[in-house]
């Protein structure tokens, strides 16, 4: 029986994400069940989420998909290729998971794999060095190295196209073989703001954190969920909430410190301790720390991970565990499948962690101190989080 995968951040879970499971599904099968390895409370573009895991993967159950797991924090808010590593290593790890499905700016595999490949080039990494000499974006010079040497680049120059690469990449480095399925995007571009039927995940943020109306840029269930939160007090979760925490925790730190969150080991760091200390706001400290050699993903990335203690996931490291944050009546079936399949430990009760060994507790107790600095990020710390990592256990539909 064929099992898709996918990558997800459902922040929040909108109509691409919906028209996404229905094109997997006309493509594998109506009933083909569904596996999203989800982000947890922190993003990829170096954020908060716009609510909590359990919310979001609550959106994700009632829009049709049948197992939310998590991607922990190191993975989640990490760069591209850190955050590939992770998710399908969670998805594969499960054993049940026959497909992983994507969606991207090509639509088709082909020059995925073409540009993928390159990347795996010897001469590759000699070539990037030389470029990236030049002072130009890491993004830039991967682009141009790609070009040089395959002609494979052109791809590289969309982000969900270049993201859809990195996962191509961990599953050849990981030898998985779930089977790789490209899907078009379709409607607004990626952090577009053009509202349209198919609006992009950043247009919606913006309507909600700006206090305009977002319900009917929502499907009907999502904005049920992102309701009931708002009225409770628990989102939308956002850094302006928490800047003095913020700024708090990072004066405390010395230069040496922000080495640790340095993922390209440029010297960035200097420049971004200088930042810390001149700055009065979380915007004015990114504005003093940008250049055009670093995007600003990466400078927000930084900023999380020195706010949380917790640097991105180091090459080639994959987490200990199978974290379920929601399941519906398929998903449980998958459950009981992943007893005998899943290579990895299932962590279903959170309190079974501490009966799993060191290495899981250790990660799993820095996932819990990162959800307790989430919950400074909403609008009422009093209603955030009423209960504590330890004691949320999945949603169930």
């Amino acid at each position: 029986m064929a099992v898709a995968g996918v990558i997800a951040e459902y922040n929040p879970f909108h109509r691409g994400h919906a028209w996404q499971l229905e094109e997997l599904r006309r493509r594998l099968g109506t009933d083909v069940p569904v596996v999203a390895c989800m982000s947890g409370n922190f993003v990829q573009r170096g954020d908060f989420a716009l609510l909590n895991k359990h919310s979001r993967a609550e959106m994700a159950l009632m829009g049709g998909v049948d197992l939310v797991l998590e991607l922990p924090t190191p993975w989640a808010a990490a760069g591209a290729e850190r955050f590939a590593q992770g998710a399908v290593a969670v998805l594969a790890a499960s054993g049940v998971v026959t497909h992983l499905a994507f969606g991207c700016e090509s639509g088709e595999l082909a020059p995925l794999q073409a540009a993928a490949e390159g990347l795996e080039r010897a001469e590759y990494p000699e070539k990037l060095r030389e470029i990236a000499g030049k002072g130009i974006s890491f993004a830039a010079a991967r682009q141009q190295a790609l070009e040089e040497l395959s002609g494979a680049a052109v791809c590289l120059s969309r982000p969900n196209n270049a993201l859809a690469v990195e996962y191509l990449r961990a599953l050849r480095a990981q030898g998985s073989l779930m089977e790789p399925l490209a899907l078009p995007r379709v409607g607004a571009g990626h952090d577009s703001g053009v509202i349209c039927a198919y609006p992009s995940a950043s247009a919606i943020r913006e309507a909600v954190l700006g206090g305009e109306d977002w319900r009917a840029l929502l499907p009907e269930e999502s904005g049920a969920v992102l309701s009931r939160e708002i009225a409770a007090g628990r989102s939308p979760a956002c850094w302006k909430n928490c800047q003095r925490a913020i700024l708090a925790r990072l004066r405390s730190m010395e230069e040496e410190d922000f080495r640790l969150y340095d993922g390209g080991n440029e010297g960035l760091y200097h420049r971004f301790y200088a930042a810390v200390h001149s700055a009065a706001t979380v915007e004015e400290l990114l504005s003093r720390a940008k250049t055009k050699r670093y995007p600003m993903a990466r400078l927000r990335r930084m900023l999380v991970q020195a706010y949380l203690g917790v640097p991105q996931a180091s090459q080639g490291e994959t987490p200990p565990y199978i974290r379920v944050l929601g399941a519906g009546p398929r998903g449980r079936e998958l459950l009981g499948q992943m007893r005998k399949s899943a290579s990895l430990p299932v962590v279903i009760r959170p309190g079974s962690v501490r009966r799993m060994g060191e290495e899981i507790q250790r990660v799993f107790d820095r996932e819990s101190r990162c959800t307790d600095l989430y919950a400074l990020a909403c609008p009422d710390l009093r209603r955030a989080l009423p209960e504590r990592e330890y004691a949320s256990g999945p949603v169930m539909r």
